[in-house]
Order: C-alpha cells, then structure tokens, then sequence
C-alpha cells in the first residue's frame, strides 16, 4: 500500500508555495521587500550626508553609489562562487534592495563583469556609453520639461 504523500514530487516548501503563493507573486513580493528597505535606506543616507558634509556637493549620492556597488561586488560573488544559497537572495539583496538603494550598483558590476571575462570593448562602452549617454539623456529630458 502507498503512502498517501509519496506520488508528490516537490519538497514541502514548494508544494506549500505552489499553494499558497504562485512563482509571480512571490517573485514581485521578495523584490518589493528588498527594494523597501533599500529606498528607505537612500534617503536616511543621503539625509545624513547632507546634515553631516552640506548640500553643496551630493555626498549622500556617492556615499550610496559606493558603497552599493562595494555590497553588489561582494553579495554576488559571495552567493555565486563561494556559497550555495537559495537564488530567491538574490532577488531580495541584489535586484530589491540594492535596486532601491542604487542602481549604480549594478551598472558597476556588469561593467566589471564583462571586464574581467575579457569582453573589454562591452565594459568599456557600458561605463563609457553609460555615464556619457545617460547625462546626454538627463539634459534632453531636462530640455523637454522646460519646453512644457
């Protein structure tokens, strides 16, 4: 006689989450969670840089470009070469919180990434391309808002 669980192929955790929270759902939920503690954290860090060093240069930005792109360098290369942790992390720390703290983070990583697998064209033209087309686009957007 069989057991009444033993034709069910997913561990408890997946046939719980298959039940209560499609893949979707949970997706967008770990990545909104992340990303409120990551905005959250922006702000008190760019309202502490600007109390502590003065608003004449965007201290608070840099601090918080830096440092994220320091955190996105070592959570990744910690979840993907070092330890076998569970990918829903990476949703939560690199795509969430780190989405809503800074997207430098990843703009930084990528561009290393294709840097140190040799692509050096791709990683060049990423940081390059980036920062010059990106300010390109902040005065073309400026320039439309004016023209309204």
């Amino acid at each position: 006689m069989k057991r009444a669980f033993n034709h069910l192929p997913y561990s408890i955790s997946q046939r719980i989450r298959r039940v209560v929270l499609p893949k979707d759902m949970e997706t967008f939920l770990l990545i909104s969670l992340g990303a409120i503690f990551g905005a959250n954290l922006r702000y008190w860090v760019a309202g502490w840089a600007a109390g502590r060093f003065g608003a004449t240069f965007p201290y608070g930005t840099l601090i918080i470009n830096l440092s994220g792109s320091f955190v996105i360098g070592l959570f990744m290369t910690l979840a993907t070469e070092r330890f076998l942790i569970d990918p829903r992390w990476r949703l939560v720390v690199a795509i969430g919180f780190l989405g809503g703290y800074t997207t430098f983070s990843s703009y930084t990583y990528e561009s290393m990434n294709l840097l140190l697998k040799g692509e050096t064209w791709l990683g060049l033209l990423n940081l390059l391309g980036s920062s010059l087309f990106g300010g390109l686009a902040v005065a073309a957007g400026i320039s439309l808002a004016r023209l309204i």
